[in-house]
This record gives C-alpha cells, structure tokens and sequence, in this order.
C-alpha cells in the first residue's frame, strides 16, 4: 500500500463528507493492518503526539476565549475600539477591523474572533445602515488577524510539528499581524469614501461617556498588553501566557459581576468539546503523517519540487499554490500537521527559514477559511448575519486583495516575520 493510495483513500473519504479526522484515521489504520503493525502503534503514535508541553496552550486559550465571550469582556473591548478609532469614516468597518487586532491578542483563533466579537460588530453596524453583506465580509476578512498575531493556536500547532520555538513564531507574528491590519483598514478607507459609509461617532461624546467607556474598556484592553509583555520580557512561555489569559479573564469577570458559575461550566463544557475536536484531529493527523513518512511520500515530493528548482523564491509560489488549495478544503488543524512534514523539509533545504515558513503557511490556510468550497468562517457567519454562504462568499471577494497583497509581502520579504525574533533572540 503505498503512500498515493493512502492519500487517494483519504480524499475519496473526505469527498464523501466522512469527518476529516476519520478520513485521516481509516487509511491509517486499514495501512496498518495491511503490514501487520501492531495496532498499539496507533495508539502510541496518537498518544505521544499529545504528549507536548506547547499543545497544553491550546485548551487554555479556548478556554479564555470562551470567557471572555461570556462575560461580557468583548462588548467593552468593541466600545473602547470605538473611541480610539470610531471617528474615521468607515468608522464602524475600522472598528470591526482594529477590534479583531485586539481580540486576536486575547484569543489567538479566527473563529474564535468572529464567535466573540462577530454578533456585536454586525448589530452595531446594521444599526448604522450597513449593509449586512459589507459587514459579514469586513467581519470575515478582518478575523484572519487572529491566527496570526500572537498569542496564535495555529503557529502553536505549527511549532509543535515542526519541532521549532514557539515563542520565535509567536513574536513573528506581531509584524504581519499589524501589516494585515493596516490593509485592511486602508481598504476599508477606500471603499468608506467610495460609498460614503458614515462615521462612527456622529458630533461630540455625551458627558462623562468616555470616562465611563475607558473604566469599563481599559481593564480589558489590558489583557493583550500583559500577554504580549509577559512574551517579550520572558516572563512568560506560551503555555504560561495561555494560563495567565484565563487567570485574568476569570478576574476581570468577578470585578464586572457579569459570571456565574453556572456560565463558567457552561463555558467549561463548550471548552471541552472544542478541544477535544482539535486535539483529535491532531492525533489523527500524526498517525497519517507517519504512514505517508514510513511510504517515504514526503522525500518524493520533496525530489519532485527540488528537481523543478531550487530557487526559493519559486519553492515558495509553489507552496503558497499548494497550500491556498488545501486551505479551501482542509481543516487548519489538518492541514498544518499534514503539509508541515511534507514541504517543510524541501524549503529548509532551499534556505526558506522554518519561522519565516510557518507564518506562510497559516496565513495561508487563513486565507482559504474564506474560500469556496469550504470556507469555514464564511459558513459559520452566514447563520450569524443571515446571508446564505454563496451570496457572503462573493461579498468577501474584494477583501481578498490586501489580504493576497499582505501574502506576498510576507512571503517574499523574510525580514516582515523574523525581523522582531531575531532581535529578541538572535539570529538562528
């Protein structure tokens, strides 16, 4: 059985909508049985694969999403975002755009961003005469912050599979993060003269409305500004970070007396079934990745490309082609622990540094969640906003553009992602 077919098997799975982790999990296991490995194999491989201290981040930031989305906290970190920046015009679309900045900071997911903060900037919007098509899309567009910008569940994923720092990939984040943003704010400057989208704030502040704005904001735009503090002073690894994510998430709720603890085993119990969800797929993933490596697929693909160059400059539009396609119909999760082993190796070898890499990659596959066919933060804002997926699909289009144009300045220019780990911890 080689390493093709256990591909095609996977695929012809996925193709019949069987779960994606039971896609990777069957040829797995049907390999396995065919070269009489001992099934405890399986199970070793799947346990070890978890058995990571860097992968103990992921539960903990659900888990402070997930608090932070029921207490309240998104709603004051929405209204500080519009004081700073509620003024342009556009102001709202900025907002939406700048608040996902903030919350990516905290929670580290794009759907997380759009399951946090998503209801409150379409409603808001809405009641300013948008239409719901222009804020899904912004909404859509703008959630691809989050997975970049540390603290970031995908780059933690990644580091794991590479067997890389995590703390070097988080700190690379911070610049492409901010570049994202930027232009997506200036498109949205653009498209706010075009159509004369009105400002967020009309006239003057009512009394004492900033005041009570920032008291009730300025505890929560703390959080980012302690998790990416401890991060850079080395106070904290990402693990720690995560932990101390939900610490103040946990105190921030008890000072605004906005949770219960019936809400917080609610919240608890929603944590529990999103991590086992991604943690499954990365057991599964990693048994699937061995077989392919046992089949020795990844060294003949990576022949296969080195043979059409070495360049890396060519490498990497290859990639990017490669992975933009698996990110339309792969899970984040899935694809990371599938195309890590796989391409990562050939890059490394044409000089492509693998924290410079991985920032690719899941920008990327950030790209793709907005996508046909499978675009999974299209289909979860669509019951949100309303819009059925083919119409929200075609609405995020042009939001594409910056979001490409940032792809290529973060490919083809290195320095964007490793300029800031390399000055906190050295050249490697």
């Amino acid at each position: 059985m080689s390493g093709l077919v256990i591909v095609v098997l996977f695929v012809s799975l996925m193709m019949l909508g069987v779960p994606i982790a039971v896609s990777m999990l069957v040829p797995s296991g049907i390999y396995m049985l065919v070269n009489q490995i001992p099934i405890s194999t399986v199970i070793q491989r799947m346990v070890s694969s978890l058995n990571s201290f860097t992968l103990l981040a992921v539960p903990m930031f659900i888990l402070a999403a997930n608090l932070m989305n029921n207490s309240g906290i998104t709603t004051r970190l929405f209204n500080f975002s519009r004081l700073l920046v509620g003024r342009m015009r556009g102001g709202l679309a900025q907002v939406n755009v700048f608040g996902s900045l903030v919350f990516a900071g905290i929670s580290g997911a794009a759907l997380a961003d759009i399951g946090g903060i998503g209801n409150i900037e379409l409603d808001a919007m809405r009641d300013q005469g948008y239409s719901m098509e222009d804020s899904a899309a912004i909404t859509a567009a703008s959630a691809t912050i989050g997975p970049i910008f540390p603290p970031s569940i995908p780059l933690i994923i990644y580091a794991a599979a590479a067997e890389t720092s995590s703390m070097r990939l988080l700190m690379a984040g911070v610049v492409p993060g901010l570049l994202i943003t930027v232009v997506l704010m200036i498109q949205v400057a653009i498209y706010a003269r075009r159509y004369h989208w009105p400002r967020g704030v009309e006239g003057k502040w009512r009394k004492g409305e900033v005041a009570e704005i920032v008291k009730k904001g300025l505890p929560s735009m703390l959080m980012p500004v302690i998790l990416m503090g401890g991060m850079l002073s080395g106070w904290f690894s990402p693990t720690e970070v995560a932990a101390v994510a939900i610490a103040y998430a946990i105190f921030l709720s008890l000072c605004y007396k906005s949770f219960s603890l019936k809400a917080f085993v609610k919240v608890a119990k929603e944590t529990l079934v999103s991590t086992a969800a991604v943690l499954f797929i990365v057991a599964s993933a990693a048994i699937f990745a061995w077989t392919l490596t046992v089949e020795q697929l990844p060294q003949q693909i990576s022949a296969a490309l080195l043979g059409i160059s070495s360049n890396p400059t060519i490498l990497l539009l290859f990639a990017n082609i490669i992975l933009l396609i698996a990110g339309m119909f792969l899970e984040t999760t899935a694809a990371i622990m599938i195309f890590t082993p796989i391409l990562l190796p050939t890059l490394v070898a044409a000089g492509v540094n693998p924290v410079h890499f991985g920032l690719v990659m899941v920008f990327n596959l950030m790209i793709g969640m907005l996508t046909p066919p499978v675009g999974m933060s299209i289909y979860m804002l669509s019951p949100i906003s309303g819009i059925p997926v083919n119409k929200l699909f075609k609405a995020v289009m042009p939001y594409l553009i910056p979001l490409f144009i940032a792809l290529i300045v973060l490919t083809y220019f290195p320095a964007v992602s490793l300029w800031l780990p390399n000055l906190l911890y050295g050249v490697r």
